[in-house]
């Protein structure tokens, strides 16, 4: 029979307190960013907060991985190698790398993981990372299903991470020079610039204006919820909630939310278990729709087929909630389902396109009162709620906790008594305890699994089982002894104690030693496009047969070079795919993006390989 493949909830965390927020509500993992050199520069945490959060997730077997996923200068090698012993020394378990820079400096033994940021879409490049020591994959966003099943069974070894919700950036992730082009930083270096929400207008070779001022590169976001099994069985065993620069609120609502949908499969399929310990109680009914989002796709999981952009704004629109009844002067009538409450935040998009907004200041059934002056609005027009005001609060407070099984046996011995504590992950402590045995006037036994299922201010809670005779407390008594509340309370107490203390010694820390490796790589030669930037990167490839290295974009500019490497076409956005579609545009080509700043960037169309390049346009 074989052993059930275990699978992680990977979840993402902005700072300490959201990295505690995803372990409550569910996360295996948590990815959060290092004091300096991870791919979102307004996400570093000290390595004090970086600690307590590993000390918190280790309590229930949730590892801790930190993102140092920048290309690194020359100067900045030995100040890495330094902080990677910094974690390491503090129990983290994994580091999120890009610059293969990283594997030549003097390392602890500390897995790495591959990112996305390396541009992993290969049965190739994930054999090559996996043979050259890296113990998982993040996998490039853009990939299908058939895509990625035909990885794991290239590489059935090797645990593939796959993103299942949040923002897409519309470039190949490590592939994207436009900021630093533009704006002197480097998405490579962690200071994305958001060039893909900016409006642009769609020119063609003729000067003629196409699209007007659209967000003709800004992408709705992820969301894989529907689809779980299916990347299950595709060979995913890690699935990334994409956010270390969402609030907390974001991580609460999404992390539940992937964890209700995954402990439902469990279920039915016990090939698949989860990676950690405990279960989860919440005290709301997560909502993916609740939180941020540019409204939800698939992305091309699927393979090409429905429209990924969002075009109208990079805003979050939310839930659909209605349309528009009618406008009086002071209130606005909604047709829909679902109430409003006072302090809500409602959306549109005018007859321009634009997004409108504004804040509900009192509900009455159906009629909305909103606060300040409202645009006129259409009849019929889509009405949103970008912000639930009471779902908010429910968020505000605690809203889950997180409990790990515990079996009790308290026993009788020949000098007192004996109590013993075993978890669900098998971790057993037993204390002995000098005690007379005095018979008691009433029954005990149910006085004593009262005591003993007191675990409120602790990770513990007593094993739940169908029947009496399976229950999670277990009375070995000779005899109906008299036992103090007090004396029980104080036995478990220190039982709880000595019980965490061995799930901190038995926590199971992934260790890996870093070892020279020649083989080759799967191209002989490096453009910009391989992002080195230092001669311990540039040294890995070399002695891995690759003959010539470029440097990166960000150390040598290169003229006429793609900015952009996109998955999303305009042609086929416009119906003009000649593969797909068969359509036929009446504009001529080449097309141009130009910016509300007037910079141009001329398209090119790799139908080959489905892709659109963005360049830009030096005339």
């Amino acid at each position: 029979m074989m052993k059930p493949r275990k699978i992680e909830l990977l979840a993402p965390a902005r700072n300490l307190e959201c990295g505690i927020e995803a372990v409550n509500h569910g996360a295996d993992a948590v990815y959060i960013g290092a004091p300096k050199f991870g791919a979102r520069a307004a996400a570093v945490n000290s390595l004090e907060d970086i600690a307590a959060l590993v000390a918190y997730a280790h309590l229930y077997n949730v590892r801790i991985y930190v993102t140092v996923n920048t290309v690194l200068k020359e100067e900045e090698l030995r100040e890495t190698e330094q902080m990677i012993w910094e974690l390491y020394r503090i129990g983290v378990d994994a580091l999120i790398v890009q610059d293969m820079g990283i594997t030549r400096l003097n390392l602890p033994p500390i897995p790495l993981h591959g990112s996305t940021q390396m541009d992993n879409r290969t049965p190739e490049k994930v054999r090559f990372l996996a043979e050259a020591g890296f113990r998982q994959v993040v996998l490039a966003r853009e990939l299908s299903l058939q895509e990625i099943r035909g990885i794991h069974e290239a590489c059935p070894d090797v645990p593939l991470e796959v993103f299942v919700h949040g923002a897409l950036c519309v470039s190949y992730s490590g592939q994207c020079y436009v900021s630093q082009a533009c704006f002197g930083r480097s998405a490579n270096r962690g200071e994305c610039a958001q060039f893909c929400r900016l409006p642009f207008s769609l020119v063609d070779a003729d000067g003629k204006t196409i699209v007007r001022d659209k967000h003709l590169l800004s992408l709705k976001d992820l969301n894989q919820s529907e689809v779980l099994e299916e990347l299950l069985d595709a060979g995913a065993t890690s699935l990334k909630i994409e956010g270390r620069l969402k609030d907390v609120s974001y991580v609460k609502n999404v992390t539940a939310a992937y964890r209700k949908k995954l402990d439902a499969i469990f279920v039915r399929r016990k090939e698949y278990v989860r990676a950690s310990s405990g279960t989860c109680y919440f005290s709301f009914q997560p909502q993916l729709d609740k939180s941020f989002s540019r409204g939800f796709t698939h992305y091309f999981l699927q393979g090409r087929g429905e429209e990924i952009s969002s075009f109208d704004t990079p805003k979050s629109l939310g839930e659909e909630m209605g349309t528009l009844k009618e406008q009086r002067g002071g209130y606005v009538t909604v047709a829909g389902v679902k109430p409003f409450h006072n302090g809500d935040g409602v959306c549109f998009l005018d007859e321009q396109g634009r997004l409108q907004g504004f804040r509900v200041n009192r509900v009455e059934g159906n009629k909305l009162y909103p606060a300040g002056e409202v645009p006129r609005i259409k009849p019929r027009t889509r009405l949103y709620r970008n912000f639930d005001q009471e779902f908010e609060r429910m968020l505000a407070r605690k809203s889950s906790e997180r409990r790990i099984g515990v079996c009790w046996e308290l026993a009788d011995t020949s000098f007192g008594f004996s109590l013993t504590a075993t978890d669900e992950d098998g971790n057993r402590v037993t204390l002995a305890f000098p005690y007379s045995k005095e018979p008691a006037r009433t029954p005990q036994a149910e006085n004593l699994r009262s005591q003993l299922a007191k675990l409120g201010n602790t990770p513990f809670e007593v094993v739940r089982h169908l029947s009496e005779e399976e229950s999670g407390i277990r009375l070995c008594l000779s005899g109906n002894w008299f036992l103090p509340a007090s004396v029980v309370a104080d036995w478990r107490r220190q039982a709880i104690d000595r019980l965490l203390a061995a799930r901190r010694i038995t926590y199971r820390r992934e260790l890996a030693v870093w070892k020279p490796t020649v083989h080759p790589f799967p191209v002989p030669s490096l453009t910009y496009l391989g992002n080195v930037m230092n001669s311990a990167a540039r040294n890995f490839y070399r002695e891995h047969g690759v003959l010539s290295v470029a440097p990166a974009y960000e150390a040598q500019a290169v003229s006429d070079a793609v900015l952009m490497f996109c998955k999303h076409c305009l042609r086929f956005s416009m119906g003009w795919c000649p593969t797909r579609q068969q359509g036929r545009s009446p504009y001529r080509e080449p097309y141009y993006l130009v910016g509300t700043d007037g910079k141009r960037f001329r398209l090119s169309f790799d139908c080959k390989n489905c892709q659109m390049r963005v360049m830009a346009d030096e005339r």
